[in-house]
């Protein structure tokens, strides 16, 4: 016959606990091993060690310096300069030359130079102060105006035309108006008109240069215009 064993003294049945419980502390141990930190005491020994390297700073009083050194003054030297050399020059004279009566000095005459005489006859475009009419511009052409009233050429009125004549003259020089002539008109009698208005104007102030009246020429326009 084969001995019975008794239920308690079977381990088998108990072995799957044992291996739970053996697992489970085999985790635990990893995971506390790698929670543990192990403290890195490399700076505390060196802080340690330099506790004796250290000297005590002994605070050192300022001392008095004393001022700098004038600076130096450096003399100018005189330099010796030898005394100047007297130069002595001879000067020949010809004494063999013997001024006679007969002897001839040259005589130099300097000859006056020519001013140019003005011509009176001379016509200034411009001077220094121009020709104007007695009482200004205005009063001219106001007298223009009047002359012309009632006068416009009827050619030029059945043509309907209209335009400027520039009239050229000179003023002489007690202030008369002479050499009218029209260099640029519009034609149809108006031309004519404007020259014959000129000749009749009143006497002007001469132009003056240098203080002294001068002929002078001149060119002004006249207006035609149709009502």
């Amino acid at each position: 016959m084969e001995p019975k064993k008794t239920e308690k003294a079977d381990l088998t049945k108990k072995s799957g606990l044992f291996f739970n419980i053996g697992l489970v502390v085999a985790l635990l141990i990893a995971v506390f091993a790698f929670e543990y930190k192990v403290r890195d005491r490399s700076d505390v020994d060196d802080l340690a060690r330099n506790n004796n390297v250290f000297e005590e700073i002994i605070e050192v009083p300022p001392t008095e310096q004393p001022p700098p050194p004038p600076p130096k003054v450096q003399q100018p030297q005189i330099v010796e300069v030898p005394d100047e050399e007297v130069i002595e020059e001879e000067i020949e004279i010809d004494m063999d030359n013997e001024i006679t009566e007969e002897t001839k000095v040259e005589v130099i005459t300097i000859q006056p130079q020519e001013v140019e005489k003005e011509d009176p006859n001379e016509i200034f475009l411009v001077v220094e102060e121009t020709a104007a009419p007695i009482g200004g511009m205005n009063a001219f052409y106001e007298y223009v105006a009047k002359a012309m009233q009632g006068k416009y050429p009827a050619q030029a009125r059945r043509m309907g035309i209209e335009g400027r004549v520039f009239v050229e003259f000179v003023v002489e020089k007690d202030g008369s108006l002479t050499d009218v002539k029209a260099i640029k008109g519009i034609g149809a009698g108006c031309d004519e008109l404007a020259v014959n208005v000129v000749k009749n104007a009143p006497k002007w102030k001469p132009g003056k240069q240098r203080g002294k009246p001068v002929r002078q020429k001149m060119v002004l326009p006249i207006v035609f215009k149709l009502n």
